[in-house]
């Protein structure tokens, strides 16, 4: 590899693990702790969506305009952003209860979605750029850091919370994310190009594009169904300590950050196969949902190591389908004669994060009004099926992919 090329995996590795791990460790503690600060269930799926969809608007934004802002500037903004609104998340819970720890709880999640989406954005734009043709093999090779901030984040987190209280696990972990921006800002290489004139819309017109948009969507919303409703239900169900319930999503990131470079190697080397590895995922995470509660209709007692191994399913399953989508995207562009450059990636980059983190909202929306009106069991059932539903889509319209 180039030096620029060490430089870029350095740089973007160091990206998706501070921004995942300061992401993830709300999982374990926080909806208890909003809980008593006076939100219900389905405001606590709220608080997790709205950060979704501050993402997904501004992951739209950011890819459009990444060459009009540099990549190396939103990604290093990005960063401090995102770094500065965790540290002040941390003093949330000395906000009165009600109604001003809620809109806080807003306010502060969606700006830092901002800064997420312009660092990620950035990142996987340059990271494509740079190494044009191992695209999934490198980003599959670049979650491992994702999935390394995923596993350390709720564990690490619950366990501060446990140990000593709420505020220092943001304090902490932010102050990791602000010490990633100088050390960017020195390792990154600029990337300074032309403006496209092909247009978001043109790539959104492509009926391919949409139907891996809609995947992406449906299996993202899986992870924003978890992040808002399964700490709760761990605690309720199983009587698990917030330190415990942090260990329970290590079963979904683990299998993710090791199975992303394996099929993101496959997908790359055998194109033919991403249409398959998709399907394939998509199923696995599917009928995992099914019995993550398991779904009442099945008539299975829950017990605890069914839930950690369907968790580990559905991460297994996110690993396989997930890294074949972004090289399908790319390639769908460039059959229709988008220019290959850091414009169109920035564009891919950017639609691939809107549709995660549209997903991301819906299913913490959804996750926690269902939960909240039904049971946690019909509400992963119902989960479940909007991954089935995306895989028949992916089946019936198998020959454009």
């Amino acid at each position: 590899m180039s030096r620029t090329q060490i430089f870029t995996l350095i740089s973007v590795g160091s990206v998706n693990f501070g921004s995942m791990i300061c992401y993830s460790i709300l999982g374990p503690f926080f909806p208890n702790e909003a809980f008593k600060k006076g939100a219900s269930q389905t405001v606590i799926g709220l608080i997790f969506g709205c950060y979704a969809l501050s993402n997904f608007i501004g992951s739209l934004l950011m890819g459009k305009y990444i060459v009009q802002i540099g990549a190396k500037f939103m990604l290093v903004s990005g960063l401090f952003v995102s770094g500065g609104c965790t540290i002040m998340f941390g003093y949330l819970d000395r906000a009165p209860s009600g109604t001003v720890f809620i809109a806080l709880c807003f306010i502060v999640r969606s700006i830092d979605a901002l800064g997420f989406a312009a660092a990620l954005i950035s990142s996987i734009a340059l990271a494509s750029k740079v190494f044009p043709h191992n695209v999934a093999t490198v980003l599959g090779s670049l979650e491992m850091f994702t999935g390394l901030g995923l596993i350390l984040g709720p564990p690490l987190g619950g366990w501060m919370y446990q140990a000593y209280g709420y505020e220092l696990p943001f304090l902490v972990l932010g102050c990791i994310l602000l010490l990633m921006v100088p050390f960017n800002m020195i390792v990154m290489p600029s990337c300074d190009v032309e403006p496209s004139e092909d247009s978001l819309f043109q790539l959104l017109k492509l009926p391919k594009v949409l139907l891996i948009c809609f995947f992406i969507f449906a299996l993202s919303s899986g992870l924003g169904f978890l992040d808002a409703t399964l700490s709760l239900y761990a605690i309720e169900k199983f009587h698990l300590t917030p330190g415990y319930v942090g260990l329970l999503f290590l079963g979904l990131s683990l299998p993710y950050g090791l199975s992303s470079p394996v099929f993101g190697f496959f997908a790359d080397k055998y194109p033919t196969t991403r249409c398959w590895f998709m399907i394939l995922g998509g199923l696995l995470s599917g009928l995992s949902f099914c019995l993550v509660g398991p779904a009442p209709f099945l008539h299975i007692t829950s017990q605890l190591w069914l839930l950690i191994f369907m968790l580990c399913v559905i991460g297994f399953g996110l690993g396989i389908s997930l890294m074949p989508s972004l090289p399908e995207i790319i390639a769908s562009a460039h059959e229709q004669g988008f220019e290959d450059g850091l414009s169109t990636l920035g564009m891919v980059s950017g639609l691939f994060g809107a549709g995660w983190s549209m997903g991301a909202f819906y299913g913490s929306m959804m996750g926690g009004f269902l939960t909240q009106h039904l049971s946690f069991e019909w509400a992963a059932t119902m989960q479940g099926g909007l991954s089935g539903l995306a895989v028949s889509l992916i089946i019936l319209f198998r020959d454009s992919c």
